[in-house]
């Protein structure tokens, strides 16, 4: 039998919890401000409407933080509650699984794409430098022979026997040649979503369509990576057991918590805001 079964079956905890309220003096919108829960769960509480709530995980700790609030003892008062509410076992839905030789494959286009680019803006500047190097020397050389007797007149024997000799020696270049552009590898930026889990903690994860990404118990020492852009919504149970990075830096969730479950959504541009409900 399912969950929600059971606590159809059981009743009287919401009267419980309702009594105590009226005999304390306090009204429902009271009791979910310092709860820090919103009206309409404790609402469900007292109606024992579960199914209107959250996971079984989070309807025991809020009928838990609900009875200590008004000094309820739990394991006495709330017996139907907490055999109503048995923790099922995890479900995860897997995401899309890529192949590793599909990843190595991109990662090597990846580079070879790099290396033509490269080769594309190298070896023209090469090639300029090289052509601008040798007309240096031509120049030179042009400049190092005298012009020819104009007026028809022999040439000095000095100049014949300079040439008698042998070939004039080149006059070797001071100038450097370029140095090829070194290939620098990029280090990979660090995901724009980072999940790592310390205890046992309950997650939701949903794509910017409300699609269900994952969902179930992780375990501790579990962590989940996703890109910019995948991760539409987040919820998290025992969320102080939860380090939620973005783009490598930790993120502050305290504005999102309310009774240890933290809520927020994602926007396109990798930044999280609190979840309106």
């Amino acid at each position: 039998m399912k969950s929600s079964d059971h606590m159809a079956g059981r009743a009287g905890d919401g009267e419980r919890l309702r009594k105590a309220r009226e005999a304390a003096g306090l009204d429902v919108a009271e009791v979910a401000r310092r709860l820090k829960m919103p009206v309409r769960v404790v609402q469900s509480l007292e109606n024992e409407d579960w199914e209107g709530l959250d996971a079984p995980v989070f309807v025991r700790g809020q009928l838990r933080s609900y009875a200590r609030l008004l000094g309820l003892e739990i394991d006495e008062a709330l017996p139907a509650a907490s055999s109503a509410l048995p923790i099922e076992p995890a479900r995860l839905e897997p995401r899309i699984y890529t192949p590793p030789l599909r990843r190595a494959a991109d990662r090597l286009m990846g580079r070879l794409v790099y290396i033509v680019i490269t080769a594309l803006i190298a070896v023209p500047i090469w090639m300029m430098a090289t052509r601008s190097h040798m007309d240096a020397r031509i120049d030179l050389d042009s400049a190092l022979v005298p012009p020819p007797d104009r007026a028809g007149g022999s040439e000095p024997a000095e100049q014949k026997g300079e040439a008698a000799e042998g070939p004039r020696p080149l006059v070797a270049s001071m100038t450097a040649l370029p140095q090829r552009q070194s290939q620098v590898r990029q280090p990979e930026p660090p995901p724009a979503l980072s999940l790592r889990f310390s205890e046992d903690s309950w997650v939701e994860v949903f794509d910017p369509q409300g699609r269900v990404l994952e969902r179930g118990l992780l375990k501790a020492g579990d962590r989940r990576d996703y890109a910019r852009g995948e991760v539409g919504r987040v919820v998290i149970g025992n969320v102080d057991a939860v380090e939620v990075r973005r783009n490598g830096s930790i993120q502050d969730l305290s504005e999102f918590q309310r009774a240890n479950v933290a809520r927020f959504t994602v926007s396109s541009d990798g930044s999280i805001a609190p979840h309106r409900q």
